[in-house]
């Protein structure tokens, strides 16, 4: 089932960013107040009580006048609402409650989402600051004091948190659903092939670039099995992009690769791949999800018997460290070959689920390292002890050797080949982890 998302929410400065980073743990570190502009740190899974959740962490909200300051509030609460389970409206002790936070407030009341109202900068420990009560004008309940920076009262904030998770069988009736987001620059044909696959006009189509602004989600059932489609606003350059609203469109583009299983990334077939079709093509997979490249527009090419292996071979090219994702040529207006993204997508989330035996993964990298002896350095050379897979989405293999610093990555590389090649794993991208004998698992 999805993961429980957690938005933290409210004015710049109160700590978002550090409640965020305590969350997250070590490995991110926010520093951002502006949305959208530090896309790839924006969201990180965290855990409570054994249950796995995604922290979002969402810009300030601060209207620059009077004049903006409903639209400004409506977007910012939208893009911290939008797939939010629980809210974390986070305020700040030192300055007891502003106007801001009144508005966020109402505003977040108006949403119907559970909100847990987070005091941060109670920096001392022991008896809660009597200036805390005055957070109880906001109508948001009991407000939970914390130090961000230290620690203090965050379990007893999660507890709350996590009181309002949904229940871990409450997507049984969703049970071999897959959630598929369709990604890609704007203008590639991401809402056309949705409304293709629909059979309606569910969704605006415009030679506008940036007419999708929202995650439009869109279930199907059919002989193939059960989908969900999320159409998902275009991501471009963070140069080019300049509204507030297109901002938070990049940011729901992104938590829709987090919460989809196979990521269909549309390519334009009359532009070809374009280094921001690298970048959209990185996001997911470097988040490790079941990936198909779509080229779309294929009824504008004109065509002979070498032009879909040259346009082929080109994707490729464009796209060399994903070389695992199968390629299929449509026309989401005409429908050309749409039928066929069905079973790819099935294939891949199989393959992105896939758990290959112990005893079975150690024999071929038996064979593999017999047939390519594994590298030396000054006299010393590497010994693989074994090789475990650790989990999946995506298949993640652990191997123990001798010396880690001798696993070059040519022969990781190698080594994942060799694998591909005996059990498929098509479709998905597959992460090594290097342990040496004594490192603590």
């Amino acid at each position: 089932m999805p993961k429980p998302v957690v938005a933290i929410v409210g004015r710049p400065n109160v700590g978002k960013s550090q409640l965020f980073n305590r969350l997250a743990g070590k490995r991110l570190s926010i520093v951002e107040d502006t949305p959208g502009v530090t896309r790839d740190r924006l969201y990180a899974d965290s855990d409570w009580r054994g249950r796995v959740f995604s922290v979002i962490d969402t810009g300030g909200i601060e209207p620059r006048n009077d004049n903006e300051i409903l639209k400004f509030m409506r977007y910012q609460a939208e893009a911290a609402i939008h797939h939010a389970d629980v809210i974390i409206f986070i305020t700040d002790l030192k300055t007891g409650v502003t106007a801001s936070d009144e508005e966020v407030a109402s505003m977040l009341q108006r949403s119907g989402k559970p909100i847990v109202l987070a005091v941060n900068k109670c920096d001392k420990p022991g008896a809660p600051d009597p200036n805390i009560f005055e957070f109880y004008n906001l109508g948001l309940g009991e407000p939970f004091g914390i130090s961000a920076l230290h620690g203090y009262g965050t379990g007893d904030l999660l507890d709350e948190v996590y009181g309002y998770f949904p229940p871990e069988d409450a997507d049984e009736a969703d049970e071999g659903r897959i959630r598929v987001a369709l990604i890609g620059k704007p203008n590639v044909g991401k809402s056309s092939l949705l409304n293709q696959l629909l059979g309606e006009e569910r969704v605006i189509v415009s030679d506008v670039a940036g007419t999708t602004r929202d995650s439009v989600d869109a279930d199907i059932e059919n002989r193939y099995g059960k989908f969900t489609f999320i159409d998902t606003a275009g991501i471009r350059k963070k140069s080019k992009v300049e509204e507030r609203i297109e901002k938070f469109s990049v940011m729901r583009s992104l938590m829709a690769v987090e919460r989809a299983d196979v990521c269909v990334i549309m390519i334009d077939a009359q532009q070809g791949v374009t280094e921001q079709d690298t970048k959209v093509a990185g996001e997911a997979h470097n988040a490790g999800k079941a990936c198909v490249i779509v080229v779309n527009k294929w009824d504008l090419i004109e065509k002979d018997g070498k032009t879909m292996k040259e346009h082929t071979l080109r994707v490729r090219e464009g796209l060399a460290y994903m070389p695992y994702a199968p390629v299929l040529f449509i026309s989401a207006l005409t429908g050309q070959r749409t039928d066929k993204l069905y079973d790819l997508i099935a294939l891949a989330y199989e393959q992105n689920h896939k758990r290959i035996p112990t005893g079975q993964l150690n024999s071929v990298l038996s064979e593999a390292t017999a047939r390519v002896q594994p590298p030396t350095d000054k006299g010393r050379r590497l010994k693989i002890y074994y090789a475990t897979q650790a989990s999946t989405a995506p298949p993640t293999f652990v191997f123990f050797c001798n010396d880690a610093r001798l696993f070059h990555f040519s022969y990781q590389r190698y080594l994942e080949n060799q694998i591909r090649e005996v059990f498929g794993l098509s479709g998905t991208p597959v992460r090594i982890v290097v342990r040496q004998r004594g490192e603590k698992e």
